[in-house]
């Protein structure tokens, strides 16, 4: 009696699995039923309308039509300081359809639009581009072992507060220099101290405080000239060139002749080339190595003390780098035509 039972129980166990098994396969073959039922709908919507969605009725519609995307692109690049408010506004001027400021920043960013800082640069006339043009002419031939033997110079202003102001516009990655991304302007912050420095290949000057007053062609050949650039023309030897920019007080007859008196060959510099000097990148280095201490100067001597000690830690290599840099320099302005290069 119980072996028969045993069997039943067996045989009974054995249906109930066959069951479930079919059970299963059936939702299997329903779901692959379902998905191809979905993707056949997809397929004829899309051949029929050129959109696809999962959704019954085409989905989402788009707040806005291709022509319509375009419009707002166009209306970004025409003037790049428009806010992406700014451009919504006048979409709805223009179309009488309102929309959203992110809509109008994702249809930028589908354009290849990115908010970003324009980049600041002195200006520049139609002469000074010439003549720095001219000037990248002259020079195009140098090779890095030419510059080696230069000594660029040049002063900076520091503070302890910064420009904050983030003004952004619109410009597709990769074209920082263009000429409609650049904001030209004449910057003359009002700084704290003023330093000056020279570098070369395998070697700098210490970091020279200007003290209070105007730099002179006296001041300038008795604190800088005489002490610091005469110990480099010596080590050079006669290959010695000095690079100082066109500040008035570097342009003295006085200065001039101390030069010449000296035995220090002077670089004609073109104006309005700061872009050009190598020094400058390694100023924005020692601001940025400054503002990143751990402890900011909060006066006017601990800004000293900072700036100092930044400029002894910069390591060679890389005042060796923006020097070995002019070679590319001369040869992007000359591409441009004498514009404004991305250094």
């Amino acid at each position: 009696m119980s072996s028969r039972h045993h069997i039943h129980d067996f045989m009974r166990g054995r249906i109930i699995g066959k069951i479930e098994e079919v059970r299963k396969i059936t939702d299997v073959a329903r779901e692959f039923d379902s998905a191809h039922s979905v993707v056949s709908r997809l397929w004829k919507s899309f051949k029929t309308t050129g959109m696809c969605s999962r959704r019954h009725g085409g989905g989402r519609v788009r707040s806005t039509t291709p022509a319509e995307d375009r419009y707002i692109i166009l209306s970004a690049k025409r003037n790049r300081h428009t806010t992406a408010q700014q451009v919504a506004n006048q979409f709805l001027a223009a179309s009488g359809k309102q929309i959203f400021r992110k809509t109008v920043a994702r249809r930028l960013r589908g354009g290849g639009l990115y908010a970003r800082r324009p980049v600041v640069c002195v200006p520049l006339t139609r002469q000074h581009r010439t003549a720095r043009l001219q000037w990248c002419r002259e020079h195009h031939n140098w090779t890095e072992q030419d510059w080696t033997c230069v000594l660029f110079s040049d002063e900076s202003r520091f503070s302890l507060s910064s420009d904050c102001r983030r003004q952004l516009i619109w410009r597709e990655s990769g074209t920082a220099y263009r000429p409609e991304n650049i904001q030209e302007k004449d910057r003359y912050p009002t700084c704290s101290i003023m330093v000056w420095t020279d570098i070369m290949i395998n070697g700098r000057t210490h970091l020279y405080v200007v003290a209070n007053g105007t730099m002179t062609g006296q001041r300038y050949i008795d604190e800088v000239l005489l002490p610091h650039v005469r110990l480099f023309r010596g080590a050079v030897g006669d290959k010695f060139v000095f690079m100082d920019d066109n500040a008035t007080c570097h342009r003295t007859l006085a200065v001039q002749d101390c030069l010449d008196s000296e035995g220090i060959q002077r670089l004609v510099w073109s104006a309005r080339s700061p872009d050009l000097n190598p020094i400058e990148n390694v100023w924005d280095a020692l601001g940025r190595q400054v503002a990143g201490r751990n402890y900011p100067p909060t006066n006017k001597n601990t800004l000293i003390c900072a700036l100092t000690e930044e400029w002894d830690k910069l390591p060679q290599q890389l005042l060796d780098n923006v020097v070995q840099s002019m070679v590319r320099r001369v040869k992007c302005c000359i591409t441009l035509h004498g514009g404004h290069i991305p250094f």
